[in-house]
């Protein structure tokens, strides 16, 4: 069992409770990288969700109080193909806190068809966490709902500008093109491609369960969320801004751990 947060180890030159994570790694594609929360396409790792130091974002890191250690390993176009290099770099860092934040990319491909089936994703996500488990079986691991990345395109779709960006960038086809089209075929594919959001979320639960107790999800806090154009980044109309990275923190934050309780 975890020491009472009374209790304290040394980090360094730093004090720390006992409880609070030593090292926190975020794994996942460009949202926990911060990609556009800070300027034009780049990544900016201070306003991520999870491990940013930024105080507007008042990321995970930031509410628990840690002193460095945090360390973030997510990768702009991350797909759950990559899921497994990016745990072997948590294990090599050896964090006792992780968050997980992966799928949006295998459906932001170029065609529908394309999509990563669902039994792909599955396997490579139950491959990640066996890893995990192994290298670090004391850790605590969260796991973040993928968006809905449908309410994405109702949040843009009658904005002229953004409409623009999400043609000319070719931004995540399967949902986003032809944005304004009310055409039967552009429906249904929309809740084609949603459904495949949803199932790679309920893949994400089942895995998370079955890791035992210290894994816990948002319960879908972050899929269910109503976000509109204002936590969207200008520099594309896809990402996170700063405001959206600080609502990504908080609806999994209060999701996840009693911290204070040791659990």
């Amino acid at each position: 069992m975890i020491a009472a947060v009374l209790a304290v180890v040394v980090v360094g030159s730093s004090v720390q409770p006992v409880g609070v994570p030593v090292v926190m790694a975020a794994l996942g594609d460009s949202i926990s990288a911060g990609f556009n929360a800070c300027g034009w396409y780049v990544t900016c790792e201070s306003r991520s969700w999870s491990t940013g130091a930024d105080r507007g974002v008042n990321s995970h890191y930031a509410r628990l109080g840690m002193r460095g250690g945090n360390r973030n390993f997510a990768v702009p176009g991350a797909t759950s193909a990559d899921l497994r290099g990016q745990v072997d770099r948590a294990v090599g860092a050896r964090a006792d806190y992780v968050t997980i934040l992966i799928g949006a990319q295998d459906v932001c491909v170029g065609t529908e068809r394309a999509m990563t089936p669902v039994p792909v994703f599955e396997k490579r996500v139950r491959d990640a966490f066996g890893a995990l488990r192994a290298g670090l079986p004391g850790a605590r691991v969260l796991v973040s709902s993928i968006p809905d990345l449908r309410r994405l395109w109702q949040a843009g779709k009658d904005n002229a500008i953004a409409r623009t960006f999400w043609t000319i960038g070719r931004i995540c086809r399967p949902m986003l093109a032809d944005p304004s089209s009310v055409a039967r075929a552009d429906v249904e594919r929309r809740a084609r491609v949603r459904g495949r959001v949803v199932e790679f979320n309920r893949v994400l639960a089942r895995v998370c369960a079955e890791f035992g107790p210290r894994c816990r999800t948002d319960g879908g806090a972050v899929f269910r969320y109503p976000f509109t154009l204002d936590h969207i980044s200008k520099w594309d109309f896809f990402h996170p801004n700063e405001a959206g990275q600080r609502v990504l923190a908080e609806r999994t934050f209060s999701s996840g751990f009693d911290w204070a309780d040791g659990r």
